[in-house]
């Protein structure tokens, strides 16, 4: 695998509508793990579908050197397929069964190949993606979101891919099942270029590779070292946009007052002149003279203020627009104790059969408490929230709400009116406000001028999570309990971002479902809750 590569030579992208994507775009890369990041939009998904062949390029090349294996972010695979058929290895066992069974036809010898042990290592591989005792000849539409990509990716690494491409590889796994794929990766040995928004995953590479329209620039180390890279970047370049700013402010004083200079040298020579009596033309050639040496004088110091402009531009060039939601709210505050939930031997039922074990769950929430609840994917995590907010009411137990406001942002962001724009939906959450600070506040969520009058189903995934929280967090009455299932999936890094600082300025309780521990560290959880197996025990913080 160590002579494994990637070339990219010159490469330009447009789609239909001739919307640019990649201009002259040039790297190579070899063995190793790269982490490919880069905003939303930006192309990463649009890059590995050039690489695979997917897409053609308008011009340049990809060259790849080695058996390449893909696991886009989707994939297109039908439920009615089995474990074997999408794993690729069905015809070949097929092919060992009869050859088991006394059938020595040359057919199966030829399908065989070398492939004689492909059910143990099937099964290795399953195991330890954490797929131990799934069958092979289960229909995938059995299998849920989370093991469908566990699967893709054990299908690709059957291959024995000198080149591994991986779009979004841990979105919807658990914890469990994340750290599995990271033990598996760690011992991947070719090319891996993996396109994340996942900080742990991301740490985990040897480089970070971010991408832009003309260039894709190399960090050496993980993302935390990427991180601070760009952190130190962006102070240097805060640094020259200030110095840029006050040498501009010198010039342009310096400028203005040559020119005052000049005018009084003007006023006082044709002062002279006319005293002195001198003639006409003498006089005219003087004036000439002065007039000359004031414009020389203009043009030096125009010219100076042009180049620093011109330094101001640059610098300024070198600035992130990685904004930041900051604003206060004081209306979610919550005082200390107040019982906001409390829930007591809580049962669902699905399909007729319990979703929690024993005589149901037990759950209280109060003061402004910030709870990870934690789990399996198909453990009920959903389910016992949409108990909380109301819009599952249980076959039996007790529940008590509390008097504040309790808000729930589902995984498929689906509070809003899509039709109707920004504004107009937070109007319709929080219409005693006036509409001056109605826009003071979208503003505040980055959302300005126009960009606050688009309908919300044009928005982005990170657009709407924004707008969806605007309109949440500022609606009237201010939510006191505040619900978030999986609210990171498919955001890119400055969202995430974003809804971290959104977070850390609430003041109510939340409780929030998410697989990502650094997110759930950054926003402060100080309660940790995990349901399995039908029981929801309080834990501490787990080990990242």
């Amino acid at each position: 695998m160590s002579d494994a590569t990637v070339v990219c030579s010159n490469l330009s992208f447009s789609w239909p509508d001739d919307t640019p994507v990649f201009h002259d775009l040039s790297f190579a890369l070899t063995t190793g793990r790269t982490g490919l990041v880069a905003p939303n939009g930006a192309g990463k998904s649009t890059l590995l579908k050039l690489i695979t062949g997917e897409l053609k390029p308008a011009t340049g090349s990809v060259s790849v050197s080695g058996t390449l294996g893909y696991l886009p972010q989707s994939l297109p695979l039908t439920g009615d397929l089995t474990v074997a058929e999408v794993l690729g290895v069905a015809a070949v066992i097929r092919a060992l069964d009869a050859v088991e069974s006394g059938d020595v036809s040359e057919e199966h010898f030829t399908t065989i190949g070398d492939d004689w042990d492909i059910e143990e290592r099937t099964r290795a591989q399953l195991d330890r993606l954490g797929l131990a005792g799934l069958a092979l000849d289960r229909n995938l539409s059995t299998l849920s979101g989370g093991q469908v990509v566990q699967l893709g990716l054990a299908a690709q690494l059957l291959k024995r891919p000198d080149v591994l491409l991986l779009d979004e590889p841990t979105n919807n796994l658990d914890r469990d099942a994340r750290h599995k794929l990271y033990d598996v990766l760690a011992d991947y040995s070719g090319l891996l270029l993996l396109v994340a928004h996942d900080r742990a995953l991301l740490d985990r590479m040897d480089g970070i590779a971010e991408l832009g329209s003309s260039q894709l620039r190399f960090h050496g180390g993980n993302f935390t070292a990427y991180e601070e890279a760009v952190r130190a970047e962006q102070e240097v370049a805060e640094k020259n946009v200030r110095n840029a700013e006050q040498e501009l402010k010198r010039e342009k004083r310096e400028l203005q007052q040559a020119r005052e200079r000049a005018e009084r040298r003007a006023g006082n020579a044709a002062r002279n002149l006319k005293s002195a009596g001198l003639p006409r033309i003498f006089a005219g050639n003087m004036k000439r003279g002065a007039q000359e040496s004031a414009g020389r004088a203009g043009q030096m110091h125009a010219s100076r203020v042009g180049e620093a402009k011109a330094r101001l531009d640059e610098a300024g060039r070198a600035l992130r627009d990685e904004q930041r939601i900051t604003l206060e709210l004081p209306d979610t505050q919550v005082p200390a104790g107040r019982n906001l939930f409390l829930g007591s031997g809580m049962q669902v039922r699905h399909d007729g059969k319990d979703v929690f074990t024993g005589g149901g769950v037990d759950l209280s929430v109060r003061g402004p408490e910030r709870i990870a609840l934690t789990g399996p994917n198909g453990s009920g995590k959903t389910t016992l929230l949409r108990l909380i907010t109301g819009q599952l009411s249980p076959v039996s137990g007790e529940i008590a709400r509390g008097e504040g406001r309790i808000a729930y942002l589902s995984q498929r962001l689906d509070l809003l009116d899509l039709d109707r724009t920004v504004a107009e939906n937070f109007a319709a959450f929080a219409p005693e406000r006036p509409d001056a600070e109605r826009m003071n506040l979208l503003a505040r969520f980055l959302f300005r001028g126009s960009r606050a009058h688009l309908p919300v189903g044009v928005l982005s995934g990170g657009e709407r999570l924004r707008a969806t929280l605007a309109c949440v967090l500022c609606a009237e009455p201010a939510p006191h309990l505040l619900l978030l299932d999986e609210p990171t999936n498919n955001l890119d890094l400055v969202s995430v971002g974003q809804l971290e600082s959104a977070l850390n300025s609430y003041r109510g309780a939340f409780m929030v479902v998410s697989h990502d521990d650094r997110f759930l560290a950054e926003i402060g959880v100080s309660r940790w809750l995990r349901l399995a197996e039908g029981a929801l025990v309080e834990t501490g913080a787990p080990e990242v």
